[in-house]
């Protein structure tokens, strides 16, 4: 008996193991060469072997194409400010690898194996947020320190108020400006370390600055694995596909594309047919009355966000109003009061002066009127004093 409940409580403990090993391995996150980006980005545009760089990727773009910059916008998650394209292919270049520009060529994309929000470095300036690709090789400590060139100026410039509108590309400053704004700016050093991918990102403008630029609340968007190339965004939330990336298979083999074009055979920029139009990732056919109507709400709330804006605008300056006025109405008061205060001291000055005036004029005639009988008697003394004359008898003549 003993050993049948001992041959079953192996079982179930080999049970639960394979359930929990299955669990975890299911759990956790495939590997992928860089063969998924060959594979995955051939139908929009030409893989070539570039100088220095190995295979690069040029899009099958227009010439007013920008890496960050067309057809795409600016999201905040907890990673930073994200950018989410709305090209099909967007998922892999603008968050894996770095972008560079040849004059020939235009924009092209070098691979790597690191993913992140966006890789671009921000710049901030009195009323501006920009930001400009990483070029290849450049960590994000060098990009923080690198000297803006204006024969390569690619950067993208829009008014702070605008960075977290989902039509952003309707908002760039004119390049004209660019180099004004420039030396007026400083970079954003803002940095978020991604413990779990060994892996640090360029975070971008701090939300706190967002809101205050723009006025309105901005709430993280959580980001979600996807389990096939692509991405969705919806609800809050952006499902995309970012698998841990490795350089070879685990075969050891070298990854390459299936298609490699010769550099003469690339066409210039202002040639190419734009096969792949953007796509938005928040739209579909089969959604689009749901999405006319959640866009119609997304505009009412930003409508109704900017006018609690603007009359808050209005109700401070009122206040502001108010303070100065009761300022300068208690100025006014201290200054009559002040007024009212001299021309009492000045009254009463003069009529201390003139009591002053009037008892020494009083002192005066008292003294003289004390003065008088001294002299009189004075006088009546001297008048006792003299000898009084005496008067001489004339003898009378004797006659004989």
């Amino acid at each position: 008996m003993k050993s049948n409940i001992k041959i079953l409580a192996i079982l179930l403990a080999m049970v639960i193991s394979s359930v929990v090993f299955a669990k975890q391995v299911s759990a956790q996150r495939p590997y992928v060469s860089f063969q998924v980006f060959y594979d995955q980005l051939s139908p929009y545009g030409q893989w070539v072997d570039y100088p220095n760089y190995g295979y690069v990727w040029i899009p099958d773009t227009g010439p007013d194409f920008a890496p960050y910059g067309s057809d795409g916008h600016w999201i905040m998650t907890n990673y930073g400010e994200t950018w989410v394209s709305d090209y099909d292919w967007g998922w892999a270049p603008f968050h894996y690898g770095r972008w560079n520009f040849d004059d020939s060529y235009g924009w092209f994309w070098i691979p790597d194996n690191e993913w992140g929000p966006a890789w671009v470095t921000w710049r901030r300036a009195n009323g501006y947020y920009g930001w400009e690709p990483m070029g290849p090789g450049i960590s994000i400590s060098m990009s923080f320190g690198r000297q803006y060139n204006s024969q390569y100026d690619h950067w993208m410039f829009v008014r702070d108020r605008d960075i977290d509108r989902s039509d952003i590309y309707h908002y760039y400053v004119s390049r004209n400006d660019h180099d004004m704004i420039i030396r007026n700016s400083t970079v954003i050093n803002n940095t978020y370390v991604d413990s779990r991918r060994h892996t640090t990102y360029v975070a971008g403008p701090p939300r706190e600055d967002i809101q205050r630029s723009t006025g309105r609340r901005v709430s993280p968007v959580s980001v979600q694995e996807n389990d096939r190339p692509g991405q969705n965004l919806s609800n809050g939330r952006l499902r995309i596909y970012r698998p841990e990336v490795v350089k070879n298979t685990d075969q050891g083999q070298r990854p390459m594309p299936s298609r490699i074009t010769n550099m003469n055979d690339v066409k210039r920029p202002s040639e190419r047919n734009m096969t792949n139009r953007p796509a938005n990732l928040n739209q579909s056919n089969n959604n689009k009355p749901e999405q006319q109507q959640n866009n119609v709400n997304r505009q009412n709330t930003e409508n109704r966000q900017n006018a609690a804006v603007q009359q808050n605008a209005r109700n401070q300056q009122n206040a502001v109003n108010r303070r100065n006025a009761a300022n300068q109405q208690n100025a006014t008061n201290q200054q009559n009061a002040t007024n009212q205060q001299n021309v009492t001291n000045k009254r009463n000055a003069v009529n201390q002066q003139d009591a002053s005036n009037r008892r020494n004029s009083a002192n005066q005639q008292s003294n003289k009127q004390l003065q008088k009988p001294a002299t009189v008697k004075a006088s009546n003394k001297n008048k006792t004093e003299q000898p009084k004359k005496s008067k001489t008898v004339p003898e009378k003549k004797k006659i004989d």
